[in-house]
Order: C-alpha cells, then sequence, then structure tokens
C-alpha cells in the first residue's frame, strides 16, 4: 500500500476543486488527508471547508508575501493550489520545490502568465482563435505557471464559444483532472 498524500490546500473562490479532492478521499479513489484549507480572502471554499469538518484559516494577501510559511502544517506532503490568486512568495517557492501543484485553466506554456486567471485566461484563447483549449496541473515555481507539466486535458473550442461557454467546458474537466493526478502523484511516493 502506498504512503497517503499529506494535503494543504489552498483557495481564494467557490472552493469546488477542493470539495472534488474532498469527495475523492472521502469516497476511497484518493489515499490522502487534507490537514488544512488556507484562503486569502473570504469566499465560497470556507463554507465547504466547515459542512465537511475541515480546519480553515484566512489569511491576508500580506501574510501570503510575508509569512505563508507559518501556515503550513510541517506534515504537509505537498500543498494544492485548487483556485489561489494570491502569487507565491520566491522564497516560499524555492523552499517547498516539488512540493506545490496547481491548476491553471489553459494548456500550458499558451495563455499562462501574470494576469491570466479565470475569465482573462478564456477570453484570450477565444480572442486568439484556438481551436483547442483545457487545463493544466503543473509544479510552482517562482515563475507563474513556468512549472513542469505533470498533466493536461483538452477541450474543444467551437465557433459559437463565448469565454463564459469556454470557463464551463473547462470547468467540467477540472475536477477529475485534479483527483486522477493526485491519485498518480500518490502512487508515484
Amino acid at each position: 500500500m502506498n504512503n497517503p498524500l499529506i494535503l494543504t490546500i489552498l483557495a481564494s473562490g467557490s472552493g469546488s476543486n477542493f470539495q472534488a479532492i474532498a469527495q475523492a478521499i472521502s469516497n476511497g479513489v484518493l489515499q490522502a488527508k487534507i490537514l488544512k484549507l488556507i484562503v486569502d480572502r473570504p469566499c465560497g471554499a470556507i463554507n465547504r471547508a466547515a459542512r465537511l469538518g475541515i480546519p480553515y484559516e484566512l489569511i491576508t494577501r500580506m501574510q501570503v508575501r510575508t509569512e505563508l510559511d507559518s501556515f503550513i502544517p510541517k506534515e504537509t506532503s505537498l500543498i494544492v493550489l485548487a483556485g489561489f490568486l494570491s502569487i507565491l512568495p520566491q522564497d516560499f517557492c524555492a523552499t517547498y520545490t516539488g512540493k506545490i501543484i496547481n491548476l491553471h485553466p489553459s494548456l500550458l506554456p499558451k495563455f499562462g502568465g501574470k494576469g491570466m486567471w479565470g475569465i482573462h485566461v478564456h477570453r484570450a484563447v477565444i480572442q486568439a482563435k484556438e481551436k483547442e483549449s483545457g487545463a493544466t496541473i503543473h509544479y510552482v515555481t517562482a515563475g507563474i505557471d513556468e512549472g513542469r507539466i505533470i498533466a493536461q486535458e483538452k477541450v474543444r473550442v467551437t465557433q459559437d464559444d463565448t469565454p463564459e461557454t469556454l470557463q464551463q467546458k473547462v470547468h467540467v474537466i477540472e475536477h477529475a483532472l485534479f483527483v486522477n493526478t493526485l491519485v498518480k502523484l500518490q502512487k508515484n511516493l
């Protein structure tokens, strides 16, 4: 039997990816434990954590920049960014090299980097007249969206897609991509 992943999850939004991970653990699909959810703003992820009985902590963006390490439980084997919008400090990324993953709503290396998050990504994909988009899970480095790609899932972009419909298509594949990637990482421990 493989060692379970010991997760700390960082989020800024609704928390649907956080909940998908928690559900996979509950269903026995993923051998893992979530120690804590950390959020950098009041958001829906807090309500999900409360309903699931998972400890959470709301920290400021200044705390993300200056003392994030102090909020990460020492037993954490993997930090998962599930819609976390704050940029991680370089020294934090260096300390946790190879132990932080992120989900990005495009097929990196396209449409990554500063300002490329949420609807902005999907708008850029539509404007570039891309035929496909998707989601990428990658390791986090000090460079925004520059870490090694772990997994990707594609969706087709059609002529009648809007940034909003493309966002929905990508969101549909994110949960399974996240869970399947974590299962793969857990088996490789």
